[in-house]
């Protein structure tokens, strides 16, 4: 029960911001976006998941050893933490491409930089950020592409 609780107090921050912050498919649609571009329903779910796993390996992690004591791999994965959540903000409340490319573009460098340092302390806890880091090149890219096709 105890592990459970420790997993659930990891992930559920990862969903804080779609519950604050509305995807708003008036804007959405009002875009030109490319053809390879997922359905936001599929993006939505792609993110749960994605969350899923890296709260698995921040789990490991913080079972594998003393979490706070890792100052380098707290910071990066605090600073992919804001950068994630904050997207949904910059780019449908905000109505800004440029700071979603931004946010995404950090997201996306810290994410390689937060598999770097999960892997220094727990190999195994590494793996769980692949798919992360894979979805986030996917991100980037989409991000830029909307960004130069609107603006």
């Amino acid at each position: 029960m105890k592990n459970i609780f420790r997993f659930l107090l990891i992930f559920t921050p990862w969903l804080i911001s779609g519950l604050i912050f509305k995807y708003d498919s008036n804007y959405y649609e009002m875009l030109n976006i490319p053809s390879f571009a997922l359905s936001p329903k599929i993006t939505s779910i792609t993110w749960i998941l994605l969350y899923i796993l890296i709260s698995i390996s921040i789990y490991k992690v913080s079972t594998s050893s003393k979490i706070l004591k890792e100052s380098d791999y707290l910071y990066v994965l605090i600073t992919n933490y804001l950068a994630n959540q904050l997207f949904l903000f910059a780019f449908f409340n905000l109505k800004s491409p440029f700071f979603g490319f931004i946010l995404t573009t950090i997201t996306f460098l810290s994410s390689i930089f937060l598999y770097l340092e999960t892997k220094r302390i727990n190999k195994s806890s590494s793996y769980f950020i692949i798919p992360y880091i894979l979805f986030s090149i996917y991100a980037f890219i989409l991000s830029l592409t909307v960004y130069t096709m609107n603006f």
